[in-house]
């Protein structure tokens, strides 16, 4: 409670009027103001409750602002003033504070006090310890607002086809493991076939969706399905001997390419409880055996025993330098808006794969076992390398490169900076080097003489994907940080999700507080942009300021 900052908008002093007296049952808790002495009295049981009574010579206002919560003051001020204008009875829930810095919620009976006349003169107050039931309240709040944002499962559907994601089956292949079950994996290529020498792209989100029901029609209840690539299924076959499995996973193929206008190949792979090999590596390992086969034109290649470690990165650098040096690697770029002067000041350059069957594809899954195999680093250095010629074309155009956590903490990667800077001949201003706060950083010594070298260059650096996983404000003390890419999650429902609204705004002056700009990724609509400039985000990107697009030599476009 506080009084009014007007005291005309309470009754003015009467001292001549006698004070009003207090119940003659002492034990109950009250309280009484009378406007012509400005000060508060209390009985001995509300003195008990706050832990002393007030000093005399103690103002209302300063007896308010100390007994009663702070975030209530403006609650009892409003019940005040309507209990003295209205000359009727006022309740008001409020916090009052102990003199242990404890608290406590009690209601609140308000009366006016009146002079013969019928002028409002006083309060006079009861107060009902209530914190039972307002903490039982709160809690039912809590848990409400828990359970409306917490997500109800870890089984996250792909999009397009229903099955769990990548990251959800890889999940799953460890708990088997971790059962000491015994089973095989099988990877399946699947995509439409080709007219004439040409592949039929269109045809493949409609054929993997159609192969991923005639996949659930055909297995049991206890053997799982997933997506685990852009045009890759996987089953688990669990619980179940290698002979079982070989008959079942040629069975399942046999079926597939049956049908007209599709081509299908399997890699299916054996897993042991004492095998040393993880989920990862049986994937690897699966999709290494599909291609195998889609090489010599056989429905299945099976691998009875998990590929050795050695061999396994040996054959997948072998994979990266052959598509580095077959152009099967291509850049994007997409446009970030400065909120401040409302231009194109820098553009993302995103990497993509090119597919035989859908053409440049999302590189996640290729970086992804790269940065397992310790295999990213050649990935990452040819990305550099573009962008410094791209840069040097395009001179007032700032770029930002994502780099693996992987290739940040190898000592190599400041060295070929450095190097590349000096051909190119290229502002480093220009440059600021993204990594992901997800990412498997080898090194972090390595990676922060990395960071201090660049910055030192006059480059700069980003922390992408803020807020997704366990790193975030670690690493803004770890790294000078010069940038941080809010997580689009917590942006594309931005507008009616109020508790992304709290968690970005949180961020944004987190951020705010260290010295470091935001960068606010997945806008898609104008009411999401005008929320993120009251937020105070320094940049916004996504399909609203412009969809990525390929690199053209000498040129970005703005949006």
């Amino acid at each position: 409670m506080t009084v009014p900052e007007e005291r005309e908008r309470w009754a003015p002093p009467a001292a001549s009027l006698p004070e009003p007296r207090p119940p003659v049952e002492d034990r109950a808790a009250w309280f009484s103001y009378i406007a012509a002495s400005d000060q508060i009295v209390w009985s001995a049981a509300l003195s008990a409750m706050l832990g002393r009574a007030p000093a005399e010579s103690e103002m209302t206002r300063q007896v308010l602002a100390r007994y009663v919560h702070r975030d209530d003051l403006a609650t009892a001020l409003g019940a005040i003033t309507e209990a003295w204008t209205s000359r009727a009875t006022v309740l008001a829930t409020v916090r009052l504070m102990r003199q242990d810095g404890g608290w406590f919620d009690v209601d609140c009976r308000l009366e006016p006090v009146t002079s013969p006349d019928g002028t409002v003169r006083g309060i006079r107050g009861t107060v009902r310890d209530v914190t039972d039931r307002e903490r039982a309240r709160r809690e039912d709040a809590r848990l409400t607002r828990r359970g409306e944002t917490v997500q109800s499962s870890l089984v996250e559907p792909d999009p397009a086809t229903g099955l769990l994601t990548r990251a959800r089956f890889a999940d799953e292949i460890d708990r088997a493991l971790r059962r000491a079950a015994a089973g095989a994996l099988l990877v399946l290529r699947v995509q439409a076939e080709r007219a004439g020498d040409a592949v039929r792209p269109e045809r493949n989100p409609e054929l993997l969706q159609r192969t991923a029901r005639r996949l659930e029609d055909r297995v049991g209840p206890e053997q799982l399905l997933g997506r685990v690539g852009t045009n890759e299924l996987a089953v688990l076959l669990t619980s179940t001997n290698w002979s079982a499995a070989r008959k079942q996973a040629a069975a399942l193929v046999e079926a597939l390419r049956a049908e007209s206008g599709t081509l299908v190949w399997g890699g299916l792979v054996r897993f042991r409880p004492d095998s040393e090999a993880g989920s990862h590596d049986l994937l690897i390992d699966a999709e290494q055996a599909w291609r195998q086969s889609r090489e010599v034109d056989c429905p299945i290649t099976l691998v009875a025993h998990p590929v050795p470690a050695r061999d396994r990165q040996g054959s997948y650098r072998n994979r990266v330098a052959d598509a580095l040096g077959t152009d099967r690697f291509t850049l994007y770029s997409q446009p970030i808006l400065e909120l401040q002067t409302n231009r194109v000041t820098r553009h993302e350059l995103l990497l993509r794969v090119l597919d035989d069957a859908d053409g440049p594809q999302s590189p996640i899954h290729v970086l992804d076992t790269a940065e397992r195999l310790d295999a990213v680093f050649d990935i990452d250095l040819w990305v550099v390398e573009r962008a410094m010629r791209l840069a040097a074309e395009q001179p007032g155009m700032g770029l930002q490169i994502n780099l693996s956590g992987r290739s940040v903490g190898d000592p190599r990667l400041t060295a070929e900076v450095e190097r590349l800077l000096a051909q190119y001949r290229v502002n480093p201003g220009q440059l600021t080097f993204e990594i992901t706060e997800t990412a498997l950083i080898g090194n972090l010594s390595e990676a922060r003489r990395f960071a201090d070298r660049i910055r030192d260059l006059g480059c700069s650096l980003a922390l992408d994907d803020f807020g997704s996983g366990y790193a975030s404000f670690r690493y803004l003390r770890l790294f000078p940080i010069d940038l941080v890419k809010i997580d689009g999650e917590y942006v594309v429902d931005l507008a009616g999700n109020p508790q992304d609204q709290v968690l970005v705004r949180a961020l944004v002056q987190v951020c705010q507080a260290y010295g470091i700009h935001t960068v606010a990724e997945f806008v898609q609509d104008e009411a999401t942009l005008r929320m993120l400039r009251e937020l105070g985000v320094d940049y916004v990107q996504g399909y609203l300021i412009g969809r990525p697009s390929p690199v053209v030599p000498g040129r970005l476009r703005d949006a």
